[in-house]
């Protein structure tokens, strides 16, 4: 019965859990609703808000979820200014599904939602070995995240709403072989080029500038030898290691905590077992009871005579579908995981041993165990390390919020200095010089100083003008910052002479490039016209394989007309890189493929166009709703 939910979890398509709908089930759009405290709105979709305390709460939740799939990962990869908006992007996609979903009058039934709900791992997890819902262990799953059944199940009504949505795109996308033959004929196709590359670096020694020449660069591009704004700062970190820092453990609290952790590992114990139910159906009358015990009896006196035939019988007798076809077999199992009769009997027995006639509301079992996983607790000494580790840990997640509220008002009452706020919390005043609007120079500094909030709480005109304390700006799971500008630089003109080997290096090159893109476009007409070309080899490019030919290049190779026997000329801008000219000797055919592939070819095809019809889609929805990001790159932390 377990393997049977196990194995029949299906996974939404990657496209929508990336771009679409995220993986919010448990919390879903109704449950941000309680974080609609403030009024820092930074999107709208139509009439719809979403506030900063919603689009913090989203995102990290995506990124616990990313952690959890991939133990060991940096969380500060996953914590950036790209992936927040990201999440920004998910959250309005949400919207405007949930309001097409609304106006096109999509409803869930009954039967959908629970084949939905069955079809989740968390709550395939809860069933009994008949397959049943255990009622009790469902609600105090939703209650551990803040929701009641009748929550959870609007919330996933609603996703499935949204769902099919876009699904009525995705997955109507045709096109009919013809059109996709001769898309993948283009996809697919090769080419054979060779080109001439132009660099700036071949034409630097010809170029001769004067120091006029210098000057007026200079006077002409005053924005590329500015200093920038610049200040020195002090700043102040709380997290839960500096609270941790500050724990006493005692010796009785360290013991105390290990004979938990002993008890909860009796807790973890394992068991195997495998059974043969004879069922009742509900409301058989005494005698329809009696007489399906005798028979468990009469099969039970037969078990005992022949052990060995436990799993043979129990394929032949056994009335669990889920089990019997594995000689009765449940797998592993913990305490909570069956009704309490079944457990308490299994848990009872030793390896090996055959229970007594077993009755529970499904009927009467028959029940073997037939292995045992007991963890085996460390010695107290041996686990010492471990447990003030995760004690500490422990101590200080309880005593962060009281410690945050102490960080707050002391960097705030005693605003132009953070000595008592350092004093009364354990924390080091930490320095940094040259940190510009964009960051800290040092990219090896504390992470804390690259947070996009707490540089817009330095650079604000309050703090440059009068270097107080900034409030405690939140950059993370229990973290705070507060910064104090000490010294204010503001932007400037280099004086001409500190920087003029910079303006000469940046004239040498601007006019290297020019010569280099002059030549490219006078060896193309040349070249065009008859003359001889100096071409490198020819090489075989495709959209597969590049042969080492730079995008913009291998863009044009691919798009210029061309025949199977006709040459063309064309060129590609490689930027600072210069130019590149290329000449198309002739176009390469694909060869045919097997009509397996060709099938899945059209197949991934019809796929790629319903993506990019339910993209195209969302497009619409946001100029239709008038969709509005309020919030700019910059203030996204």
């Amino acid at each position: 019965m377990f393997d049977f939910f196990r194995n029949n979890i299906k996974f939404l398509m990657g496209f929508l859990m990336l771009l679409i709908i995220p993986a919010f089930v448990l919390f879903g759009v109704e449950g941000y609703s309680n974080l609609r405290e403030g009024r820092d709105v930074v999107a709208k979709v139509g009439r719809i808000e979403i506030t900063r305390q919603e689009w913090d709460f989203a995102h990290r939740q995506e990124v616990d979820r990313l952690v959890a799939s991939m133990p060991g990962i940096d969380r500060s990869l996953l914590d950036n200014e790209a992936s927040r908006f990201d999440t920004l992007e998910r959250l309005i996609n949400e919207r405007l599904l949930a309001l097409a979903s609304a106006e096109g009058l999509y409803l869930t039934t009954d039967q959908r939602l629970a084949r939905e709900l069955t079809q989740d791992p968390s709550i395939a997890a809860l069933r009994r070995p008949d397959g049943s819902l255990d009622v009790d262990r469902y609600q105090q799953l939703l209650r551990a995240q803040g929701m009641t059944a009748e929550m959870f199940e609007a919330n996933v009504r609603a996703d499935l709403a949204r769902r099919q949505v876009i699904d009525g795109l995705t997955q109507s996308a045709f096109l009919t072989p013809a059109v996709a033959d001769q898309a993948l004929r283009a996809f697919f196709e090769r080419r054979e080029v060779q080109v001439a590359h132009f660099r700036p670096q071949d034409f630097r020694a010809a170029i001769e500038v004067s120091d006029a020449d210098l000057q007026a660069f200079y006077e002409q591009n005053p924005q590329l030898f500015q200093s920038p704004e610049q200040v020195d700062v002090e700043y102040l970190v709380l997290d839960l290691d500096a609270v941790s820092a500050r724990i006493q453990l005692s010796e009785s609290d360290l013991r105390a905590y290990h004979e938990q952790n002993i008890a909860n590992l009796a807790l973890q114990e394992q068991r195997r077992a495998r059974h043969i139910l004879l069922t009742v159906e509900p409301g058989a009358d005494a005698e329809t009871k009696a007489a399906v015990r005798r028979e468990a009896q009469a099969l039970l006196a037969e078990l005992r005579a022949h052990p060995d035939r436990f799993a043979e019988l129990a394929r032949t007798r056994s009335q669990d579908p889920g089990s019997a076809a594995q000689g009765g077999d449940l797998d592993f199992f913990a305490r909570g995981a069956m009704v309490k009769p079944f457990e308490d009997v299994v848990f009872a027995l030793e390896r090996h041993a055959i229970s007594d006639v077993v009755e529970t509301e499904f009927g009467f079992h028959i029940i073997q165990v037939t292995d045992i996983r007991r963890p085996q607790p460390e010695s107290f000494e041996a686990a010492r390390p471990r447990l003030e580790r995760e004690l500490r840990q422990q101590q200080a997640q309880r005593r962060f919020a009281e410690a945050a509220e102490d960080f707050s008002n002391l960097v705030y009452e005693q605003a132009d200095t953070f000595v008592p706020a350092a004093e009364a919390l354990g924390l080091t005043i930490r320095r940094a010089n040259g940190v510009l609007r964009t960051g800290p120079l040092d990219a090896g500094r504390d992470a804390a100083l690259a947070n996009q909030r707490v540089l817009q709480a330095v650079f604000s005109p309050e703090s440059l003008r009068q270097k107080r304390n900034t409030e405690a700006v939140e950059i993370g799971a229990n973290r705070l910052v507060s910064a104090r500008v000490l010294e204010h630089r503001p932007a400037h003109l280099q004086p001409f002479e500190d920087v003029k080997a910079e303006v000469r290096e940046r004239l040498v090159q601007q006019r290297a490039l020019e010569a280099a893109r002059q030549q490219a476009r006078d060896q193309l007409v040349a070249w065009q016209a008859g003359a001889q070309p100096r071409l490198q080899a020819p090489r075989i490019v495709s959209r597969i394989d590049d042969q080492g030919l730079p995008g913009p290049a291998l863009g044009a190779a691919l798009s210029v007309p061309a025949g199977p026997s006709t040459a063309a000329w064309t060129s590609a801008d490689l930027g600072a890189e210069g130019v590149m000219v290329i000449r198309v000797n002739r176009v390469l055919e694909r060869e045919t493929p097997d009509p397996v592939r060709a099938s899945l070819e059209r197949n991934q095809l019809a796929q790629l166009w319903g993506q990019a019809e339910a993209q195209a889609y969302i497009q619409s929805l946001r100029a239709r709703f008038k969709v509005q990001v309020l919030a700019k790159r910059g203030e996204a932390s």
